[in-house]
């Protein structure tokens, strides 16, 4: 089937001026159908093309410009990685991964998530044991979170100086945390950063938006790729120099100050569908500690602009990824857009400045201004 009539009588989601359009790609005609009908039953977003098969849903998604892809990803002939990869290559779009693979730890879905996939659903969990022809919540909850109109925007931007927060300067000391938010394409792009960057003289930490339990395989791929010493957090763990630590998937956590040392603490969540919170760590950061340095990295939203804004505010530097160089532009365009943005720098520039700042107080006679 390759789309549907609009629904004259269901009015379009607030934001749109028109229903939000989905590709459902799945090789069981009875799993399009479940999710056909869930997503007829949401009023504003109407299925738009059905595929059986990764070469199908790769020429549907460039033909019909859906704003979702849910993808299976076992599938005869192209699979749903192979589609993956090459609808995000062609007509880059949010694609939300349905498949009885994406089991929490699942390295399928890790590939697939490395390939660019916004987020997972599992089948077992979400359609087979739970009446499917009722309105599944998730399914609802993520299509609206990831459905935009124009999934991608990449314009060019100037070097955002912060407006009432004095010159851009380095560091008045030597960083003592670096924290740093992605979202969308940071599995893609993450270990190449860490290997550019190296074994840094401070704790690195991670808030990476991901679903619970898949930190744990992302953190492993890390270290494997990488030869560095990346590992999930935990409540209650000390932060150490030279050390990675990827959040916990699925909720948010702080960096506490506990004795001299820095900690992670679990918190509760905020609000919100995106964990961990990139605006919660970097509160967090800028009360724990004295000269943290926060980076915004490829990613779909804006989480991590207010968190920017008050380390703008504290006179510490936030560093920002090109948009024109992310997978998706939106949450470092949200920082450049709000003003806070020190520097807006590719991943190769973010690493040389973050080595050049990570270093002891004793091996530096002082800081040196940093050029644009």
């Amino acid at each position: 089937m390759d789309g549907t009539p609009d629904r004259p009588t269901a009015a379009p989601v607030p934001g749109f001026s028109r229903h939000i359009r989905v590709l459902v790609v799945d090789d069981s005609g009875f799993m399009r159908l479940a999710i056909r009908k869930m997503i007829d039953r949401i009023d504003g977003i109407e299925v738009v093309g059905e595929a059986r098969d990764g070469r199908s849903a790769v020429d549907m998604a460039m033909r019909l410009k859906p704003d979702v892809v849910t993808m299976d990803l076992e599938m005869p002939g192209t699979d749903g990685l192979a589609a993956i990869g090459q609808i995000m290559a062609a007509c880059p779009v949010p694609i939300i991964v349905v498949s009885s693979l994406s089991q929490p730890g699942a390295e399928q879905t890790l590939r697939a998530l490395k390939l660019g996939a916004v987020d997972f659903i599992s089948k077992s969990s979400s359609f087979v044991q739970l009446d499917i022809v009722q309105i599944d919540r998730e399914l609802r909850r993520k299509i609206l979170h990831w459905a935009i109109p124009k999934p991608v925007s990449r314009p060019r931007f100037r070097v955002a100086k912060p407006a009432g927060h004095g010159p851009i300067v380095a560091p008045s000391a030597a960083v003592d945390l670096v924290a740093i938010g992605v979202s969308t394409g940071g599995p893609k792009i993450m270990a190449d950063f860490l290997r550019a960057t190296g074994v840094l003289q401070c704790p690195v930490v991670i808030a990476q938006h991901m679903p619970p339990m898949f930190t744990t395989s992302f953190a492993r791929h890390l270290a494997f790729d990488t030869g560095l010493d990346v590992i999930e957090g935990h409540d209650g763990m000390e932060l150490r120099a030279g050390q990675i630590v990827i959040l916990p998937g699925g909720e948010d956590s702080a960096v506490r100050k506990r004795g001299g040392r820095l900690v992670l603490a679990r918190t509760y969540p905020t609000e919100g569908t995106i964990h961990p919170s990139v605006d919660a760590l970097f509160a967090s950061a800028i009360t724990a500690t004295a000269s943290p340095v926060a980076v915004i990295m490829t990613g779909m939203g804006c989480d991590g602009t207010l968190g920017a804004k008050a380390f703008a505010a504290k006179g510490f530097p936030v560093l920002v990824q090109t948009p024109e160089s992310c997978i998706i532009g939106g949450m470092p365009s949200a920082v450049i857009e709000a003003g806070v943005a020190h520097l807006v720098l590719s991943l190769t520039e973010i690493s040389r400045r973050l080595v050049r700042w990570c270093v002891p107080p004793d091996a530096e006679t002082a800081p040196a201004t940093p050029r644009g």
